[in-house]
Order: structure tokens, then C-alpha cells, then sequence
């Protein structure tokens, strides 16, 4: 059953996200082509899956609104979170090289996803050089993030991983032109936990003393960042 809402079904050029997801140089009639051929079905239920490890590859993927997590299994069929992924961000792209997705995508909350079939994909790619090189840009951050994570697993605390989360989840809400202080976390705190290395106990403590240093206020999965001076030099 499809949800009566409009931002599963406006367009790209409608849509208040465009600017994340699309270069700023891309001309009306480049976008009425990249229209044609987006594939906007049915909202994906929260724990439904997109796609699973081991499937073809044939699309990359934008979110319009909700939240994707990817993960693998590691050698003892254990979940490891591998992403989330927020309204105006791109994935799928770890299928790429072999044509087979690594990776699994589930949706955390009821999401509007734009598919992009990679085929058709490329060919617009080849006349449109505004789009390839922004393409290219999303790739290059793909890899600069899971730097960025095996530096944070590999170096920092966990007091530093946690607050370093939170500042990157403020920094994504703030490009969305939302607010950076107070937001929603639309993971588990068990799925933080997973992503950074840590116990779900670990991530409960470190949030109850941010909350009692006065760092942030917590209230379920809102949070309200209150000193974000202090939180950015824990998370350095």
C-alpha cells in the first residue's frame, strides 16, 4: 500500500533535496533526462531490505526521506554496520567494481528511496560532465568515510567515537538545513553501537555522562546538543 505523502512522489526538481543529491550545474534539460529515468516505487517498510549481500547490482540509490543502514556478515555470520544513510544521501555504489553488492541496505523507518538503474545511468554520465564528476565526488567520499571510521575504531576512545557520531549526525542534519543542535537518531543505540566498535552498555554510559557533564539532553532518540565546544574537543 503506497502512504499518501508527497515527498514519495515530487520529482527531482520539487524536491527539497536536490541540492545534496545533484550538482548545482545541472541544467533543466539535463534534469527532466535524469527524470526519466529515476524509479520512484512503493516506500520501503522499516526492516525491509532494498537489497542483500550477494545480489546483481544494477542501481545506485538516493534517500528521499527516512534512513538506510547497510551492513555485512562477518566470518561468524555476525552483523557489522557498514553506514546510515539520510535524506539527500546516495548508496549502493559498493556494487560497482565486481557488479555485486557487498554490502546489505535495510530501512530503519518507513523510507522514499529513488532508484537509479546504473546502465542508463552511465550514458547520461558520458554527456553530462557536471553529473559524472559529482558522481565521482560521492565515490571518493565513500572511501574517505571508511578512512575516517578505521581511524576512529582503530584510534580513538569511546567517548571520542561516540561524540565524533554525534557531531558528524549534526553536520548532516545542518546540510539538510536542519537544525544541528536538536535532531532524532533513527538508529538504535545498539545499532551505534555496532557501527563504532562498542557494547550497547558502553554507548548507554557514555550517553548518561554527556547528559550529567551537561554536554547534550537525551530523550529516547532525541537528542539536543548543549555544548558543542566541549563535544567537539571529546571528539578530537
Amino acid at each position: 500500500m503506497l502512504l499518501e505523502n508527497s515527498v514519495f512522489d515530487s520529482g527531482c526538481a520539487d524536491c527539497s533535496l536536490n541540492t545534496l543529491c545533484l550538482p548545482v550545474a545541472v541544467s533543466l534539460g539535463e534534469l527532466e533526462r535524469l527524470e526519466q529515468i529515476i524509479k520512484r516505487s512503493q516506500p520501503l517498510r522499516k526492516g525491509a531490505h532494498l537489497f542483500r549481500a550477494g545480489d546483481v547490482f544494477t542501481s545506485v540509490y538516493a534517500v528521499k526521506s527516512g534512513c538506510i543502514k547497510t551492513y555485512a556478515l562477518d566470518e561468524t555470520g555476525d552483523e557489522q554496520i557498514t553506514g546510515f544513510y539520510l535524506p539527500g544521501e546516495i548508496f549502493g555504489t559498493d556494487g560497482i567494481s565486481t557488479n555485486l553488492h557487498y554490502d546489505s541496505a535495510k530501512a530503519l523507518d518507513t523510507s522514499a528511496i529513488c532508484e537509479i538503474p546504473f546502465s542508463r545511468l552511465e550514458d547520461l554520465l558520458a554527456q553530462m560532465p557536471g553529473l559524472q564528476r559529482h558522481i565521482f565526488a560521492i565515490m571518493s567520499k565513500e572511501i574517505q568515510e571508511d578512512r575516517r571510521l578505521h581511524m576512529l575504531l582503530s584510534k580513538k576512545s569511546a567517548d571520542q567515537r561516540l561524540a565524533s557520531f554525534l557531531l558528524s549526525i549534526a553536520a548532516r542534519h545542518q546540510s539538510r538545513r536542519l537544525s544541528a543542535s536538536r535532531f532524532r537518531l533513527p538508529m538504535s543505540r545498539g545499532d551505534i553501537g555496532n557501527y563504532l566498535g562498542l557494547t550497547d552498555e558502553t554507548i548507554s554510559r557514555i550517553f548518561s555522562r554527556f547528559q550529567k557533564d551537561g554536554l547534550l539532553k537525551t530523550e529516547g532518540r532525541e537528542i539536543e546538543i548543549i555544548n558543542r565546544e566541549v563535544l567537539c574537543n571529546v571528539g578530537n
